[in-house]
């Protein structure tokens, strides 16, 4: 059997994960280990995702927590490498473009096992972003790269990646969307516990460091959602960290009196979801809710100059706004006007990019 290590370290891995876990603990050819890292980890909020994505508890917590940077990359490769020495694995898959994965990444590939990477070949071409080096340096080190969208294709091609290590399969964002949108319609009832009506208010998420890290940026932007509450009642479950900076910023008690804002603590993955499908708008500074609001057919105003998911912008409902409050206000009037728009599913995006992702991996990677 292929034994693989499946590497998770933040709440958006594990919903990238999750399919392609439950596919190998299926299929005959696998036996996968599932590993987190502890880089994001709060005890409530990780057993609801695991609970609600119907994911196995890991098999390895490594307990890595907090810190700078550079400060979680080591923790993870510290952590790590005795695992995988002792696991002695054919293959290590890593997702997405946190820390943990470049770190779990490079560990691997010193120990010399091969390396998957999940949502490779994205770019946003900035790299104040530390999420772009991480992209970057991990698909220069990966064996298997599988792309979501044609960009991915181009921009790996165009580093000179060799063709016959690219594949693509698709979404597993949109596999794990599929899976549960059906759950969250029946189960969630947070409509209900924050009085709130279908289409009837905005949905806001707000973590990236460009953002929530300097004064004017964060100014700016909450200068626009001030007058966006006024409008609409505004929904914010929020970051501990970007409540931690509106807090030293000396923004958290002003806003907390704006009559409309909903400031929440983090929602579980089910929730989140009804949330977003009966939004009338989401503004978010997140990659995977741009690409969930394309499936959803919600509009999306990325509070961000750049996207390393350009596919939601060509044919999804996503529109770049930045930071500027004139350029975030006037996109969200013709939001809720409703965009001019063909916007359709993107290729591939069909719920099955596991199964691809699990088949390609049966048929080309053999024990050693």
């Amino acid at each position: 059997m292929i034994r693989v290590v499946n590497i998770v370290g933040a709440r958006p891995n594990f919903m990238k994960m999750a399919p392609i876990h439950r596919l190998m603990q299926q299929h005959p050819a696998f036996d996968p280990v599932l590993i987190h890292t502890g880089q994001h980890y709060d005890e409530r909020m990780s057993r609801i995702f695991f609970e609600e994505l119907q994911m196995p508890q890991p098999d390895l917590y490594l307990g890595v927590g907090s810190g700078s940077h550079a400060e979680q990359t080591a923790q993870v490769m510290m952590h790590l490498e005795p695992e995988l020495l002792r696991l002695r694995p054919h293959l290590v898959i890593v997702v997405g473009d946190v820390n943990s994965t470049l770190a779990a990444a490079l560990t691997a590939v010193k120990l010399h096992i091969p390396v998957a990477h999940v949502e490779a070949g994205l770019r946003s071409f900035d790299w104040t972003m530390p999420e772009e080096i991480n992209r970057m340096l991990t698909d220069a080190i990966s064996s298997y790269l599988f792309v979501t969208e044609p960009s991915g294709l181009e921009n790996l091609e165009r580093e000179g990646q060799d063709p016959q290590h690219i594949f693509f399969v698709g979404n597993v964002m949109i596999d794990t969307l599929e899976a549960h949108i059906a759950r969250a319609e029946k189960h969630s009832s947070i409509l209900a516990r924050l009085g709130l009506r279908s289409r009837q208010y905005a949905l806001l998420t707000l973590h990236r460091p460009g953002n929530v890290d300097h004064r004017p940026t964060l100014e700016n932007i909450l200068q626009a959602l001030k007058k966006i509450q006024d409008e609409l009642p505004l929904v914010f479950p929020a970051h501990p960290r970007t409540v931690k900076n509106m807090e030293h910023f000396g923004f958290l008690e002003q806003v907390r009196q704006w009559p409309n804002f909903r400031l929440l603590e983090p929602v579980g993955y089910l929730d989140f979801l009804h949330l977003m499908k009966h939004a009338r708008v989401v503004l978010t500074d997140s990659g995977g809710i741009q690409e969930e609001t394309t499936v959803l057919g919600v509009p999306c105003l990325t509070l961000r100059p750049n996207t390393e998911r350009p596919i939601t912008i060509e044919m999804g409902t996503n529109r770049l706004v930045g930071s500027d409050p004139k350029t975030i206000l006037a996109a969200f009037r013709e939001a809720m006007n409703g965009f001019p728009t063909d916007a359709h599913r993107p290729p591939k995006w069909d719920g099955q990019a596991a199964r691809r992702i699990v088949e390609i991996l049966a048929e080309k990677c053999t024990p050693q």
